[in-house]
C-alpha cells in the first residue's frame, strides 16, 4: 500500500459526503474526459457540458454544499462523444449527483427530462451513481450500493448494467460508439483510483470521523471500520517515513 491509496477497494463512501462530492464529480469528469477523447480520436470527439441552474433564497441544499454568496450558480457538468464529422452527439454519459438525484430538488425535472429525451432517441446514454442517498429509477432501484446503466441508442431493450457493492471494485464499462467502431472500455476503478491519488484525499479525508449518511448495513459498517483500522496500522510507518 502506498501512502496515497485509499482504505477501499472501490468506492469510498466518505467522498459521498455533500462537502467533498463537487470537487469529486469535477474531477471524475475531467479524467473522463480525457481518457475517452485519447480512445475515440479522430472519429469522433469528447466535450464536457454542463447545466447551469442559479439557486434561489429558499431552496433546499438537500445534501449540497450551498453555494457562496457571490457565486449563486450550480453546475452540473456532463459528457459528450460527438461524430467528428457533423458534430452530431452520438453517446451522453451523466455522473449522478444529489442535485439531480432526489425528487424536489432544484436540477432533479430537468435531469429526469434528458434522460427520458435520450432514452427515446438514437444517442447512447450511460449514468454512473456512487451516491448511495436518495432516489432512484425503477430499472436499477434496489439492486446495489452502485451501478452504472447504458441504453444504446439503437437497442430500445434491454437495458446494461453494471451493480457493485461497497466492498467491491468498480467494474470496467462499454462506452458505445457507431458502427463500424467498437465499444470503448472504461475502467471505473483505475479512474477513481487516479482521481483520488492525485486530490491527495488520503492526506485530506478525516476517516476518524463517521461515514456520511445514508448509514451502512451493518455487515458493511463492520467491514469498513476494519478496512479504516488496517489502513490506518499500515499508513503509520508510512507516514513517518514521509516526515
Amino acid at each position: 500500500m502506498d501512502a496515497l491509496s485509499s482504505p477501499f477497494p472501490g468506492m469510498d463512501p466518505y467522498l459521498e459526503d455533500p462537502a467533498e462530492w463537487q470537487s469529486v464529480h469535477f474531477q471524475l469528469i475531467a479524467r473522463i474526459s480525457d481518457l475517452l477523447s485519447a480512445a475515440v480520436a479522430p472519429h469522433y470527439f469528447v466535450r464536457v457540458d454542463q447545466r447551469v441552474y442559479v439557486t434561489t433564497p429558499g431552496m433546499t441544499p438537500f445534501l449540497l454544499v450551498q453555494p457562496a454568496e457571490s457565486d449563486p450558480e450550480i453546475r452540473d457538468r456532463f459528457i459528450e462523444i460527438r461524430d467528428a464529422h457533423n458534430r452530431a452527439v452520438i453517446t451522453t454519459l451523466e455522473l449522478l449527483s444529489p442535485f439531480n438525484k432526489r425528487p424536489g430538488a432544484q436540477g432533479f425535472g430537468a435531469f429526469q427530462q434528458k434522460r427520458q429525451s435520450a432514452m427515446a432517441s438514437q444517442t447512447h446514454w450511460i449514468e454512473i451513481d456512487l451516491l448511495r442517498a436518495a432516489s432512484r429509477p425503477p430499472e436499477v432501484a434496489g439492486r446495489s450500493d452502485y451501478y452504472a446503466l447504458l441504453k444504446r441508442g439503437d437497442r430500445p431493450r434491454p437495458y446494461e448494467s453494471w451493480f457493485f457493492g461497497l466492498q467491491n471494485r468498480m467494474p470496467t464499462i462499454a462506452v458505445p460508439l457507431r458502427p463500424p467502431h467498437a465499444d470503448v472500455p472504461l475502467d471505473l476503478q483505475t479512474v477513481w483510483d487516479e482521481m483520488y491519488r492525485r486530490a491527495r484525499y488520503a492526506d485530506s479525508v478525516d476517516y476518524s470521523q463517521p461515514i456520511p449518511p445514508p448509514p451502512l448495513r451493518p455487515d458493511d459498517a463492520r467491514w469498513a471500520q476494519a478496512q479504516i483500522q488496517a489502513w490506518q496500522a499500515a499508513r503509520e510507518p508510512v507516514e513517518v517515513a514521509r516526515q
